[in-house]
């Protein structure tokens, strides 16, 4: 089978609304392929599809409503509702396939579509390189006679069915009372289910970004700018801030003094708590080749390794699988608690860090704070194309930097795989080491990429 991938990146498909992929023209035949892939057997063939609140949701969900329907699938629409909701529902419905159409923290003129299994998880590498081989070759033979056509409907308690799930991740001996908690839905998928579920369990909320239309997702607020977030909870003397993104399937904190908590924080807070419970399995944490090495040292101090992964919550599940862990995630707030669910999960792992916070009653700048993150720098170095990093000077100057660096900190180049963009990283105890690192690392990159290569 084809393994190539080009429509489909790291996490879907994603581009600009109405602008080839994300337009209405290539969801129907996404609808198609999907469909045609996903049509085997005698069974009745179900799909659930879900978005966020972007304008152009409107545009993309009835297109692969439509192709969906002309592939011979029954499609089941539920409306605005998290990423993590549609793994649910996908599994719960014994559908074949789940649809997510979100570009999750991306701002509204861009969107995406997230596809899932039937066990919930997202699709393999091989999976999205065969529905794109379909998409590029003949599909009517995808289209199925009229007597077959599928039917589209509505689940009107889609949102109640997650909010119960949602609830049942926290401990029923534990309670949100005399806890003040804003949250930040980012005007998105979350902004009626994730107070709803707050205020269930006993919480006083003060809920912000609940109030979306079609243009302010992710304006200025949620995961990626909690900055008012962390305003705000000190404005109202709140106990913790809950930043999610435009799908909520990532988190990030403030505590009540407004400093920031990140996902490899909540990864050292959550991994710690359950192997003190007994919780834990796989004996570690799986997390990506980004997260701080300070999370590293802390775990090992509590007898938990850290397993990392390629970048991408799907490489991150993926591992979590093979190893048995049922904690990981990425230092940008993916947080995976397979106990509970099959993908990332901001309301639930918020969940996690309230259980904490409610069963030790210390305030969270005490309980989230686990560890003294490295220096850490990132930058992005830009090409013209070719393969920098296979030049000799480039990789010299690497194993230099490592050398340096020795046991006190760590390297990282990495292509992108989106753009031609070469990502050099580097962390160590010693701040200036870490800007003089990186500096000297992108300006070596730059320079030999610059260099035209020998004629072949």
């Amino acid at each position: 089978m084809q393994t190539t991938r080009r429509l489909f990146g790291t996490d879907g498909i994603r581009g600009v609304a109405n602008r080839a992929p994300m337009d209405a023209a290539t969801a129907l035949t996404l609808g198609q392929a999907a469909g045609r892939f996903f049509n085997r057997g005698t069974h009745r063939h179900r799909v659930v599809i879900g978005k966020d609140t972007r304008l152009s949701g409107y545009m993309l969900e009835p297109a692969l409503t439509a192709g969906f329907v002309g592939a011979g699938m029954d499609v089941v629409l539920v409306g605005p509702l998290p990423t993590p909701a549609i793994a649910l529902l996908t599994r719960s419905l014994r559908a074949d396939l789940g649809v997510m159409i979100s570009a999750s923290h991306n701002p509204f003129e861009d969107n995406g579509i997230k596809l899932f299994g039937p066990d919930g998880l997202k699709l393999t590498d091989e999976q999205e390189a065969g529905i794109e081989a379909l998409m590029g070759s003949d599909l009517t033979c995808a289209l199925v006679s009229a007597s077959r056509l599928g039917r589209a409907s509505r689940l009107d308690d889609a949102p109640g069915r997650y909010i119960e799930a949602a609830k049942a991740s926290f401990p029923k001996r534990l309670s949100l009372e005399k806890m003040r908690i804003v949250v930040d839905c980012a005007h998105g998928a979350a902004y009626k289910v994730a107070p709803t579920v707050l205020w269930e369990l006993g919480a006083e909320v003060v809920a912000v970004g609940t109030a979306p239309d079609g243009f302010n997702i992710n304006k200025d607020c949620g995961s990626t700018a909690p900055r008012r977030l962390a305003e705000m909870v000190i404005e109202r003397r709140a106990d913790l801030g809950i930043a999610l993104d435009g799908d909520a399937d990532r988190l990030v904190l403030a505590d009540e003094k407004g400093q920031i908590v990140d996902g490899d924080q909540i990864l050292a807070l959550v991994g710690q708590s359950w192997a003190k419970q007994g919780r834990l399995t796989g004996g570690a944490v799986v997390a990506t080749v980004m997260s701080n090495l300070g999370l590293e040292r802390y775990l090992a101090a509590e007898n938990i390794g850290l397993k990392r992964t390629r970048v991408g919550d799907r490489y991150v599940s993926e591992r979590m699988r093979e190893d048995g862990c049922n904690v990981g995630g990425e230092q940008s707030g993916h947080l995976i608690l397979s106990d509970f669910g099959t993908t990332g999960d901001g309301l639930v792992a918020a969940l996690q860090v309230l259980a904490v916070l409610a069963e030790d009653g210390r305030p969270a700048s005490e309980t989230c704070r686990r560890f003294e993150p490295l220096p850490q720098r990132l930058v992005n170095v830009r090409h013209s194309g070719g393969s920098p990093l296979a030049d000799p000077v480039v990789k010299a100057a690497i194993a230099a930097a490592e050398e340096r660096l020795g046991s006190r900190g760590r390297v990282l180049i990495r292509a992108s795989g989106t753009e031609p963009v070469i990502r050099v990283m580097a962390e160590a105890e010693d701040e200036a080491m870490v800007e003089a690192t990186v500096e000297e690392l992108a300006a070596t990159i730059r320079a030999r990429a610059a260099v035209p290569e020998p004629a072949a």
